[in-house]
């Protein structure tokens, strides 16, 4: 993702692109062909708060495949590089066998948004995100999921948008 300009340079961006450039640029938000179709359609948006509510209205009315094409398209969250001890052999074997547990339990990256956490607590909070969302139940699991992706999905429009 570009860095964010305050000036809005890139909503302006991605209202002038043809179709196929919105899309391409929109499904790196967010996976979903129906999600990025949607919000394509719906060009040109006044200002980036327009484009968010666009974005959660075409987020709600997502069907479950178009669910499953956007965790598909996920990877799991990696903390940043400098993160508070990643970089000991403990915290990568912690971090590693989390993610394979959640994966075998729900059959799909975690998804957590980390958008205002701070670098140095980044490692906690997915730790701490996949053992509390281990106890969910599929159906808890796949909501908590959705709003996860969601926020996501927000946080990167919000950088495409600046």
């Amino acid at each position: 993702m570009p860095r964010p300009r305050p000036d809005g340079t890139g909503l302006r961006r991605l209202n002038a692109l043809d179709r196929d450039g919105a899309l391409a640029a929109l499904l790196r938000c967010c996976g979903s062909r129906e999600w990025a179709g949607q919000l394509a359609d719906r060009r040109p948006y006044r200002d980036p708060e327009a484009l968010l509510a666009a974005a959660d209205r075409a987020f709600a009315g997502l069907p479950a495949a178009g669910l499953d094409e956007a965790l598909a398209a996920e990877s799991p969250p990696r903390p940043p590089t400098g993160a508070h001890g990643l970089g000991t052999p403990a915290a990568r074997t912690a971090l590693n066998a989390a993610y394979a547990a959640y994966e075998q339990r729900f059959r799909h990256a975690f998804v957590i948004c980390l958008d205002g956490c701070r670098e140095e607590e980044a490692l906690d909070q997915i730790l701490f995100g996949i053992r509390i969302r281990l106890g969910n139940g599929p159906d808890e699991e796949r909501a908590a999921t959705a709003e996860q992706l969601r926020r996501v999905a927000r946080g990167r429009l919000r950088r495409l948008a600046a």
